[in-house]
């Protein structure tokens, strides 16, 4: 079974990726109900959803370490690119690895000099009393100006500003420059400040300036979800024992006032006794991917299956869901989340239910969200209908995920083991913990590196 689950994973990425190719190249990303591409300004705004578009082609950008997969794709998609001189792609860590095994021997960290240029542009961000980045930045402009429409923000969410560290010491660590490392340093240890001494929990968006919580619910899932987690990869990638002790604590917390087993439910961090909610947003199906990391298996499991639930009741996690598993907002934009729990689970315990549940996902994306040009995000998982949307984290993360589901360890071009997935699902190297940020360019040559497409579509608006 694995063996034919993994090939139609491969199936569907081809489907996918190739429509995106062939009617949108080099839109950001594809719209597959009309086979075109998307280009921010020229289609009806969606409000923030658009902020992660820049036109520099965003979903070949986002999926480069997917194609990594299939070697041949991969080569022509970074070719194609490289002639764009947009900025920072991913997949800097398996071209080299690649040219170090022989293949695209022409290789020349021709990414790495990109993510340097573009880590420069987005330092202006961080120029704010607190050290919380402001949530969008204009690559051309900066901050602020009368062309950059940025830098009159006062709030960002707690995951927008704490979910920055992997990439930036990543950055440091290959370029010698500290700076980046830095700022991230800073605007992790200020949020960490922040918190509720009392319930050792985080509120949700914080101002950037006062460092006063605006909204103070709090919760793992939207708003919130990758600050958590990137403490705990910090520490794996680095090696730096301040972020674990960070996230032990908060972690108590989130298992004494929000964990109500199997439900993950929001709460007031001045009152952590008292519910915020009654509902349940999809983003936090990344936690018992979170929660197998940390080696606490059985609430994974409680909390996966519970998602699971969900998932058999209406084919897809709706964006939120109230405790006893109604719709309460319909749409599903094909997120990854709940595809990274099953992955994580099935490697921890290799019980093959999991290799069911990805086989579950597989048939539900095939049935319900295929169409001729790609896949199509649900607009309402009650009724099926389609939205004409299908994001860059569909290819770069879903169809990784399931992949290395099925996937044997010989189908894969690198050892899976030696790396650490950022919150996008790139992958950076374990051997970073070894590496000071004050040590010269030239280690490129001895580790492999990954930054994350995930600087692109952090700061949010790039009009380049």
């Amino acid at each position: 079974m694995p063996l034919l689950l993994r090939n139609q994973v491969l199936e569907m990425f081809d489907h996918a990726y190739q429509n995106y190719m062939d009617h949108a190249y080099p839109a950001d990303e594809l719209m597959p109900l009309t086979c075109r591409g998307r280009v921010r300004g020229l289609e009806p705004s969606r409000g923030d959803v658009d902020d992660a578009l820049g036109k520099f082609s965003l979903t070949l950008i986002d999926t480069l370490d997917t194609l990594a997969t299939l070697l041949s794709e991969f080569q022509n998609g970074l070719t194609d690119f490289t002639v764009l001189h947009s900025g920072l792609l991913g997949g800097h860590s398996m071209a080299v690895m690649l040219k170090e095994s022989g293949r695209m021997v022409w290789y020349q960290d021709e990414l790495l000099h990109m993510a340097k240029d573009l880590g420069l542009r987005l330092l202006p961000a961080f120029n704010t009393s607190s050290g919380l980045p402001y949530p969008r930045v204009n690559l051309r402009f900066g901050v602020r100006g009368p062309e950059t429409r940025t830098g009159t923000e006062t709030d960002t969410c707690t995951a927008c500003a704490g979910t920055i560290i992997l990439e930036f010491a990543a950055l440091s660590r290959f370029t010698g420059d500290p700076t980046f490392e830095a700022h991230a340093r800073r605007a992790l240890d200020f949020l960490w400040e922040k918190r509720q001494r009392n319930s050792n929990l985080v509120g949700t968006t914080i101002n950037i300036h006062s460092g006063e919580w605006v909204r103070r619910d709090s919760g793992v899932g939207a708003g919130i979800d990758s600050y958590y987690e990137y403490l705990m990869k910090a520490y794996i990638l680095l090696g730096d024992e301040q972020f674990l002790q960070r996230f032990n604590t908060h972690y108590a917390s989130i298992m004494k006032y929000i964990s109500q087993p199997p439900l993950l439910l929001d709460v007031h961090i001045h009152k952590p006794l008292l519910p915020a909610r009654t509902w349940m947003d999809s983003l936090l199906a990344f936690f018992p991917g979170l929660q197998v990391l940390k080696g606490d298996i059985r609430p994974a499991i409680e909390t996966h299956e519970m998602l699971y639930q969900v998932t058999k009741k209406h084919n897809f996690l709706p964006e939120a869901f109230t405790t006893d598993f109604r719709v309460h907002w319909a749409q599903h934009p094909l997120r990854p989340e709940f595809a990274e729990s099953t992955y994580f689970l099935y490697k921890a315990t290799r019980d093959p239910y999991y290799l069911e549940v990805g086989r579950t996902i597989l048939e539900n994306l095939n049935r319900f969200a295929r169409v001729p040009c790609g896949f199509a995000a649900m607009k309402d998982v009650r009724t099926g209908s389609h939205e004409d949307r299908m994001d860059s984290f569909f290819l770069a993360e879903m169809f990784k995920y399931l992949f290395l589901l099925f996937a044997e360890e010989e189908d894969l071009p690198f050892n899976v083991e030696d790396y650490i997935f950022t919150t996008e699902a790139h992958l950076l190297p374990l051997s970073l913990s070894t590496a000071s940020n004050s040590q010269a360019p030239t280690l490129v040559n001895n580790m492999v590196l990954h930054i994350s497409a995930k600087l692109f579509v952090y700061f949010k608006s790039i009009k380049c």
